[in-house]
């Protein structure tokens, strides 16, 4: 587990949070009140409930909880089942460490498993193309549940790849004001009207995260790191560790991607 905790503490606001994704490049945050775990918010949920800034409200309030002696076995199994990407580790009601995918993708790259990747652990998926506008690209990967998609050229070569990440680190605070008219009444009497509408008429600022309007061959990570279909899952898994990725696009000899595979696949070497 990492045990030098990132988190964050409640009340507070969702600005905080975004600033904390887009400096360390990671997907989710513990949520503390009085040094209590409380929840657990991630990349999806401020790209899901763009609108929403109270941590309390965007947040999954008891989160799933491990204690530190338990095995990887055991995390990767619950992991997989909820399709989790982390797990806070809690000891005596107190947060301790959390462990990610990405810390079992390192012991799964420790187990030099020699099995070929396409025996049971890849995954069909789809591909976009290089002029799609990324507010696009984010509302597909939300509809498709994927947290990260191929993007390929109009000859259909593999040219990039957009992630959670990718569209966190592009994203922006946009500010408003919003006009709400609380008042009651007819227009029977104008004079009464005019008058219970001033007293009524409320300002209020909003603030929404909104993706920018550029095609995602400007945002995507064009330095790809993939693999082909022979290679050997722990060999794999030592890529993604050392590549940060959560991903790792599947090559034929033509560079043409016939599939995927994703890390919270690798992991189920663990429980197998």
């Amino acid at each position: 587990m990492t045990d030098d905790v990132v988190s964050v503490e409640t009340p507070g606001s969702r600005d905080d949070v975004l600033r904390i994704l887009k400096r360390t490049g990671i997907s989710g945050v513990p949520v503390t009140k009085d040094g209590k775990l409380v929840g657990i918010i991630t990349r999806k949920d401020l790209l899901r409930k763009s609108d929403e800034t109270q941590l309390s409200i965007l947040m999954t309030a008891d989160p799933v909880t491990i204690g530190p002696d338990a095995t990887i076995n055991e995390a990767a199994r619950i992991m997989t089942k909820n399709k989790f990407r982390r797990l806070p580790v809690v000891e005596n009601g107190k947060l301790v460490g959390i462990l990610s995918v990405a810390d079992l993708i390192g012991a799964v790259a420790q187990m030099k498993i020699k099995t070929p990747i396409k025996e049971g652990y890849t995954k069909q998926t789809f591909a976009l193309w290089d002029n799609t506008p990324l507010p696009l690209v984010g509302s597909i990967m939300e509809m498709s549940g994927y947290d990260s998609i191929p993007i390929l050229n109009k000859d259909a070569i593999l040219t990039g790849i957009i992630s959670e990440r990718d569209l966190i680190k592009n994203a922006l605070i946009e500010d408003s004001v919003e006009v709400s008219d609380l008042s009651t009444g007819t227009d029977d009497d104008e004079w009464t009207w005019e008058s219970i509408r001033d007293m009524h008429t409320i300002s209020f600022g909003i603030s929404k995260v909104q993706l920018p309007d550029k095609l995602v061959k400007d945002a995507m990570i064009k330095d790809v790191v993939a693999v082909p279909q022979n290679a050997e899952l722990s060999e794999c898994a030592l890529k993604m560790k050392r590549s940060r990725v959560d991903q790792l696009p599947v090559i034929n000899g033509n560079r043409k991607m016939v599939a995927m595979l994703f890390d919270r696949d690798v992991i189920k070497a663990l429980i197998n």
